[in-house]
């Protein structure tokens, strides 16, 4: 059996760490040791749950954010952090599928987005490096030449201050770009650190390792953690990345996971300034941010589904080629990917959950575009909560689902995880074991398959090989030394920990497989 390359095969000497979690530091939130009853109970502290968060207590409402590990380190943490309407050719579709009120909304809420933070940082002076920015879509491609003049069309005739040019200060020819202006960009830790650092006093709390397992509905609702202790609230917010709520709005069949890729990459010249990112696939995105006495140039793209493709440090490999190919490359201190859930008409699911209960919400499937959807689910969230309304509802309803284009992705997202939880199990695997410092394997024992991992210092690590939420037999990731679901995203520690998707128990075995000599 071949042997699968480890990052350091790829010329890195360091497993991804992002720049904004080494840039910050938190200050650490206590565990969930008693049971408790607020107003609203917040499950997820990403940018959405902490802005919900801080959003209700300003209402005079008791909250308490329950986060499955540290505040603010998942999606939050892993992301290019642009605060921009521009989602890439989303404008025209909308209109094309929902019609000019909906796509209106859509664009009001992200443009309400971009304002509400800048005003926040101003108000509040801070500290997060927010810097107004424009933001270009572009292409080299002459097959987007029109689908860009389309876009611009849609995007201005919705309100957005959109332009279409040929001229760029990239260090590269480009065929065409649209132009957003008054967009912005962020240090998104220093944000919402400081927005959490107002929510805990007066009867409202962030608990950090307070991972929910269980949810009850009701009046009140019941959110039971990982430690057996129950939070009961009037009002719960569902802000967990993926919706771990049972079965209620098959939030697994209509979303799927997609995985990208990003450097932070020291350069000899100066950037331009602005945002930039591709039209055509596999997308290259530009942007820089202060760091140390300079700047840090973030180069991202590459995407793929969650445990699905080639080695994932291949991916690294293609945005280090492009970043040489772009600039004169001083150095590469950090390096980072993300996953997010995409919908079947690319709007995320916020509102109402589908249940029984009307005091359930969802937040859910923003497509990598969370910094301006995720500020824009926590105001439309509040509002539904202290107003019963928001005007931006219809478009973001969680319960909707069209004809077209949504019945033609539901199907084609659910075939490829029929592939993968049926297909995969009818592959063998070796019962052979001996495995390298660094080298992760798929064995037999015992009738089924197990994950194995052998660490630097020659520690084997063995997991159960099925996702713990509906079975899927995993895929190992190189790049990131994890375990990921191909068919809901779920992703797993070589040790068997959580790390994010739709799975609430871990990988590790009840009698820990020994592997070690």
């Amino acid at each position: 059996m071949q042997k699968e390359a480890t990052f350091r095969d790829f010329g890195f000497t360091d497993p991804p760490h992002p720049y904004w979690i080494a840039s910050t530091k938190s200050p650490g939130y206590p565990a969930l040791e008693e049971d408790l009853r607020v107003d609203a109970a917040i499950v997820g502290g990403g940018i959405v749950g902490i802005t919900t968060a801080y959003l209700l207590k300003k209402e005079n409402l008791k909250v308490a954010l329950l986060e499955a590990d540290r505040l603010a380190q998942g999606t939050t943490a892993h992301t290019t952090a642009k605060i921009t309407s521009q989602h890439s050719l989303i404008y025209s579709k909308l209109i094309q599928h929902h019609g000019m009120e909906k796509a209106r909304q859509y664009a009001d809420a992200n443009e309400a987005a971009i304002r509400f933070i800048g005003e926040l940082v101003k108000a509040k002076e801070i500290p997060c490096d927010f810097s107004p920015q424009s933001a270009y879509l572009y292409t080299q491609s002459d097959d987007y030449i029109q689908k860009i003049q389309d876009e611009v069309d849609a995007a201005a005739s919705l309100g957005i201050k959109a332009s279409y040019t040929e001229d760029l200060p990239l260090p590269f020819p480009v065929k065409a770009a649209e132009v957003f202006t008054d967009q912005a960009q962020f240090h998104p830790l220093k944000y919402v650190l400081a927005l959490a650092r107002e929510i805990p006093g007066e009867g409202s709390y962030i608990f950090e390792k307070a991972r929910a397992v269980d949810f009850h509905e009701g009046n009140p609702c019941t959110v039971v953690t990982e430690g057996g202790h129950k939070v009961l609230a009037e009002n719960l917010i569902i802000a967990s990345h993926f919706p771990a709520y049972g079965s209620n709005g098959y939030y697994f069949a209509r979303m799927y996971p997609e995985k990208s890729y990003a450097l932070g990459v020291k350069i000899e010249e100066e950037f331009p300034g602005g945002m930039y990112f591709t039209a055509e696939d596999p997308g290259r995105g530009l942007r820089s941010t202060p760091f140390e006495d300079g700047e840090l140039v973030i180069v991202s793209g590459e995407h793929h589904k969650t445990g699905q493709g080639p080695n994932t440090n291949l991916h690294y490999k293609n945005l280090v080629d492009f970043a040489n190919a772009t600039y004169r490359v001083a150095a590469i201190p950090f390096r980072w990917s993300t996953q997010d859930y995409t919908t079947l008409d690319d709007v995320p699911y916020v509102g109402k959950i589908t249940g029984k209960s009307p005091r359930v919400y969802v937040a859910t499937g923003f497509k990598k575009w969370g910094m301006t959807n995720g500020t824009a689910s926590a105001i439309l969230l509040k509002d539904l909560i202290v107003k019963g309304k928001s005007p931006w509802s219809p478009v973001y309803d969680p319960s909707r689902f069209a004809a077209d284009p949504m019945i033609k992705e539901f199907v084609t997202a659910n075939v490829d995880v029929a592939k993968h939880l049926i297909g995969d199990k009818l592959k063998g695997a070796p019962k052979e074991t001996e495995l390298s410092p660094g080298e992760a394997r798929v064995v037999e024992k015992d009738g089924g398959k197990v994950g194995l991992y052998r660490d630097e210092k020659g520690q084997t690590h063995a997991v159960n090989f099925s996702c713990t939420h509906m079975g899927c037999d995993l895929a190992w990731n190189a790049a990131e030394l994890s375990w990921d679901c191909p068919c809901h995203g779920s992703r797993f520690t070589y040790e068997g920990d959580i790390i994010e998707g739709p799975a609430l128990k871990s990988l590790r075995t009840d009698d820990p497989l020994r592997f070690n000599p």
